[in-house]
């Protein structure tokens, strides 16, 4: 594969060549970790240059295929990717080569500044000998920034933590939804509710306009109920709408937060050795300005938190870490809140991560089911198919974002291994720093008596008891804690029958449909809450105007 023809350009990164089985969309966009997904091969890159070269041989690592003589003849529509890095000079004096956020959410696929090739067909056969030239031809575009309307504003700050941290300016960006008639009524101040999640380009599920006449209805792989199921989306951010303005709906802010970074398209909201100080940067400094540039009330009991999956961690841990900064937290089938269940390792006690050995034999742990239990891939073929794309915690996939989190940095100024990436081996001293700083059923357990009267009432966990990645383990070891925890934490667990990710605590109502109702259906919980919390005098009346 060759560079661009850009005098004087060096590039650095990973160099990512895809096979596809066809070409119904770019290779790029086919490359998942599943069974289903494309031939992957990767090899780091420095310094290369206009009309150099990089080959993919035999001892290139790939996924699923392990080399190259593993892809089975056949034609094949072909692209190749730059995934580009730049050098950070940390302020604890480290030197790390990472790639920076740029505005698609860390997303190696669509970051603008990478590199990649027109996608072709390819008649491949491995045992034939032969070259393949692929060239490095296009840069990905720069991502348009999103432009305020009347009800979606967007705010951003330096974070003077994090540039420190990183050794160059950081930013936090907020998409907020205000309320109606914001602009109207300047003497109002608003609760506020932060929607935790993976990257926003923009805030979502909301439209003030019925779903598109000539919406196009394609078959949904993953909710086989939905016939048309960008009709149900519309429909649903449509009525989220309607709900919004309606006279009785509370008035307040909800916030998108784009915290992408070098190692993952968010930060997880918590402090970290090697992400920096998102924790705080986010609940002492980006709140507040937010705050005081749309008129929040500004103090614990007017401030919520939720979100799914990612979002239902990080819900939970701000809440936790930061028990009187925050009024509640409804957390959707979380990350793993307990380590004994990491999906489905117990790294205190597993000595493996990728299997369950006996005496003379050894099963696959799964990765991914769906509600009948069929997988679609294990944990092994997860971490073999992330150390493809990127090593070094490079990757940007869900493995290496939770040992970018939650590992301690090593000598080189990356994280700290969990376990061996390619035999699953686990360290146990890397586990114990997992368990005493974010193991979150831990946490609480260890230091219940101190947190019990700051977080009672505030705890709302939901999660399918057929998640696809088998988060619900871990819910049922908090349960455990939780309901003999003395003082009792007040709070509620609940479970959706046969519902896969990413279940949010509404029996009534398939996934497919929940799932898109975050925005309001925790809502009469939180009005409880500010009952419950609100200080006297306490402003309840200024933000319930019709």
């Amino acid at each position: 594969m060759s560079a661009p023809a850009t005098p004087g350009s060096s590039y650095e990164g990973r160099l990512i060549l895809i096979l596809a089985a066809d070409d119904k969309s770019a290779p790029r966009d086919q490359v998942d970790a599943s069974y289903e997904g494309a031939q992957i091969f990767g090899i780091p890159v420095q310094d290369f240059r206009a009309g150099e070269a990089r080959v993919i041989g035999d001892d290139v690592p790939g996924y699923p295929g392990r080399k190259l003589s593993d892809v089975p003849a056949g034609t094949y529509s072909v692209q190749a990717v730059l995934h580009k890095y730049d050098t950070f000079r940390l302020g604890n004096g480290k030197v790390v080569k990472l790639p920076a956020a740029r505005g698609a959410g860390q997303n190696w696929r669509k970051e603008p500044g990478n590199l990649i090739s027109k996608p072709f067909k390819v008649t491949f056969d491995p045992k034939k000998p032969g070259e393949i030239g692929i060239a490095l031809s296009e840069v990905l575009p720069p991502v348009e920034e999103p432009k305020d309307s009347e009800f979606i504003r967007h705010f951003k700050i330096k974070s003077d933590r994090l540039s420190k941290f990183w050794g160059r300016d950081v930013f936090i960006r907020g998409h907020v939804l205000v309320p109606k008639d914001f602009d109207k009524h300047p003497e109002a101040k608003y609760p506020l509710a932060i929607f935790h999640g993976h990257f926003p380009d923009d805030f979502g599920g909301f439209r003030t306009t019925p779903p598109d006449a000539d919406i196009k209805c394609t078959p949904n792989k993953r909710f086989i109920n939905e016939t048309c199921y960008a009709r149900t989306e519309q429909q649903e951010a449509y009525g989220f709408y309607q709900k919004w303005v309606s006279p009785d709906f509370p008035r307040m802010l909800i916030v998108e937060i784009d915290h992408s970074n070098p190692y993952y398209d968010d930060s997880y909201a918590v402090n970290s050795a090697n992400i920096g100080p998102y924790g705080d940067a986010i609940t002492y400094d980006f709140i507040p300005a937010l705050e005081k540039k749309f008129r929040g009330l500004g103090q614990g009991w007017a401030r919520f938190l939720y979100g799914g999956s990612t979002g239902g961690w990080e819900a939970l841990a701000a809440q936790v870490f930061y028990p009187d900064q925050y009024n509640g937290a409804f957390a959707a089938c979380p990350d793993p809140i307990d380590f004994r269940q990491t999906m489905v390792t117990d790294i205190y006690k597993d000595k493996n991560a990728y299997f369950w050995t006996g005496p003379f034999g050894r099963v696959a742990k799964p990765g991914k089911r769906d509600y009948l239990g069929h997988l679609s891939q294990t944990i092994e073929d997860e971490n073999r198919w992330e150390a493809v794309l990127g090593d070094k915690t490079r990757s940007g996939g869900q493995w290496d974002v939770w040992e970018a989190v939650y590992s301690p940095m090593g000598q080189d100024g990356y994280p700290q291994r969990i376990w061996d990436k390619a035999t699953g081996v686990i360290d146990p001293k890397v586990a114990t720093y997992w368990r005493d700083n974010y193991d979150l059923r831990h946490i609480l357990e260890r230091d219940w008596q101190k947190l019990a009267p700051k977080l009672k009432g505030k705890i709302h966990i939901y999660v399918g008891d057929m998640d696809n990645f088998y988060l619900n383990n871990a819910v049922y070891l908090m349960e455990d804690f939780l309901k003999k925890a003395k003082p009792a934490y007040g709070g509620e667990i609940l479970y959706g029958d046969r519902d896969e990710h990413c279940w949010n605590g509404d029996p009534t109502q398939p996934n497919s449909v929940g799932r898109l109702r975050y925005n309001w259906m925790y809502v009469p919980k939180i009005m409880q809450r500010i009952e419950a919390a609100a200080p006297k005098g306490a402003d309840l009346t200024s933000w319930r105007y019709k």
